[in-house]
């Protein structure tokens, strides 16, 4: 995955794009999903909150994780083999209102249970709206993992939505509103690109990384399957 120069003699991508295959999707906590030898990084957020756009840009495709003008639509997990290097795992939307409770319920343990028990998992990149305060379900879900001890990368996204003086504010407020320091959340914007290439090299770094689940007891790791 090392970084190649752009067309042109820009800066170097971080992030080539040489090859992308659909895997398939994971519709229930216990059913089918695709088996393969690869590392996984997983996508989260909510469901207005411009994941399928930042993954379309983060792979340089126009359409490869669909862009819903329904939010809520998606209810599955869907896998992407990315150079065969790594699989991207592109997680429900949750916290979508107009979906019923009981859909609702049912997205939960999906996503949580894909996080416990999936031992590919290397990280995931968190997604949260950088024009608004994270909401109950993002606290939520930031809680779930902490607890879990998985690592995470936060995506502010839609920063072109603000004006180039107030990002920084903003990024200060999300770090002092969710706990962690400045520098570890990214602006994104999926419609200038801003931010592509430092979230493709914080996924390279945690990539190369050992697994986290290697520092986690395996009595600890039980209970967390159990629960």
């Amino acid at each position: 995955m090392a970084a190649e120069q752009t067309p042109g003699g820009g800066a170097r991508d971080p992030l080539v794009i040489r090859d992308i295959e659909y895997l398939g999707p994971m519709a229930t906590p216990t059913g089918w999903r695709p088996t393969h030898p690869y590392p996984e990084i997983a996508f989260a957020g909510r469901s207005n909150v411009g994941k399928s756009s930042l993954i379309n840009k983060l792979v340089r495709r126009k359409k490869l994780a669909r862009v819903s003008n329904t939010p809520g639509r998606t209810r599955e997990i869907h896998f992407f083999r990315v150079n065969k290097d790594f699989v991207l795992v592109d997680l429900p939307g949750y916290g979508y209102a107009r979906i019923s409770r009981e859909r609702r319920a049912e997205w939960r343990p999906l996503i949580e249970g894909f996080l416990k028990r999936s031992p590919g998992v290397r990280g995931i990149v968190q997604l949260l709206d950088a024009r608004h305060d994270p909401t109950a379900d993002d606290e939520q879900m930031l809680g779930f993992l902490a607890d879990l001890g998985l690592p995470t990368i936060v995506a502010a996204t839609k920063i072109d939505k603000l004006s180039r003086a107030a990002v920084p504010r903003r990024m200060r407020e999300l770090a002092q509103h969710i706990g962690m320091d400045e520098s570890q959340i990214i602006p994104f914007s999926a419609e200038t690109g801003q931010g592509r290439d430092e979230l493709a090299e914080a996924i390279i770094e945690l990539l190369a990384q050992p697994s986290w689940r290697e520092s986690v007891p395996d009595e600890e790791r039980s209970n967390d399957a159990d629960r």
